[in-house]
């Protein structure tokens, strides 16, 4: 059996909470559903859970910071602006769900993370949201994970 799971980049720390997870979902002493997240998991949510954890784990780049040549990529810490507001957001593009800490995650599938991944600081994108309106966008930063986890 093949995986279709990409490539992901996972933190050292959210490798060993997906690993920590895992085992726990695949402890032998289950007697009745535990509880998880949002209330308690069924086996058929558990299995789900225990094979999206073993693709993530299997495909998983952990922790190799990407070069620090200001292209948004998986494992970049971004800082955009919104054209149309001013406002900013600083977020990890990296794996949903993985990552527990501070900075919040987009995907690299999520319209943010789609319309980010491969530009330049300075470079301005576009995404449409779900209710189908288009939001304007500048990276102005993109530094490497693991460089602002060692300077926190």
């Amino acid at each position: 059996m093949t995986s279709t799971t990409p490539r992901v980049w996972l933190s050292p720390q959210a490798h060993h909470r997906l690993r920590n997870e895992l085992m726990t979902l695949l402890s032998p002493v289950r007697h009745h559903d535990e509880p998880g997240e949002s209330g308690f998991l069924s086996q058929r949510d558990r299995e789900t859970r225990i094979r999206q954890i073993k693709d993530l784990l299997v495909n998983a780049i952990v922790g190799e910071d990407p070069p620090d040549d200001g292209v948004a990529e998986p494992g970049m810490v971004l800082t955009v602006s919104f054209d149309d507001t001013g406002e900013t957001e600083t977020f990890l593009l990296g794996v949903r769900g993985a990552e527990h800490g501070t900075t919040e995650v987009y995907s690299p599938d999520s319209p943010l993370g789609s319309a980010v991944n491969g530009a330049r600081q300075g470079e301005q994108r576009a995404y449409r949201t779900p209710s189908g309106a288009t939001v304007r966008i500048t990276v102005l930063n993109a530094v490497p994970y693991g460089q602002v986890r060692r300077a926190q």
